[in-house]
């Protein structure tokens, strides 16, 4: 075993090196990576051409979002509103805990278009359940771009 080597796998076991470090070239690791779009942690792009292209001013924006963290009582009705803009009209799409949600018997989604390129989407749920608790996601997209909001719910009781 080369010096190189030897300096690799202590890195590797002390933890200075990642496991995406590790597995460069294989193809096959997960990106561990909490933020999978948007600004470059530097807050800047590499060039001009990928700063014009990601802060386009037809791209997708939402402009009105839900309070971050809410807290529910238990059999009423929740909901959250996400309204965005762009041109051309962006598609919203709701997640829950990372998988999209459809449309059921308690939850429903209401789309409504106001304005030119504009859309809002409002998903509720009524009756709401323990079940329900989670963190939502609001996702605005179009051809130029993507914006996310992100919505905890947790319930309460109340004691009569």
């Amino acid at each position: 075993m080369n010096i190189s080597c030897a300096i690799l796998l202590a890195l590797l076991v002390i933890g200075l090196i990642g496991e995406s470090e590790s597995r460069r070239g294989r193809g096959r690791g997960k990106s561990k990576s909490r933020f999978r779009i948007g600004m470059p942690i530097t807050g800047k792009y590499r060039d001009s051409e990928s700063d014009k292209y990601y802060n386009n001013a037809n791209g997708a924006k939402i402009i009105l979002a839900s309070h971050f963290d809410l807290e529910y009582v238990l059999g009423n009705k929740i909901f959250f509103i996400c309204e965005a803009k762009g041109n051309p009209r962006p598609h919203i799409t709701w997640f829950k805990d990372g998988s999209e949600i459809f449309t059921h018997q308690y939850l429903h989604i209401h789309e409504t278009q106001s304005g030119e390129g504009k859309l809002k989407s409002k998903l509720e749920i009524d009756p709401a359940t323990q079940m329900d608790a989670g963190l939502y996601e609001c996702t605005a997209d179009n051809m130029y771009s993507i914006d996310r909001r992100s919505f905890k719910a947790d319930f309460s009781i109340t004691f009569d």
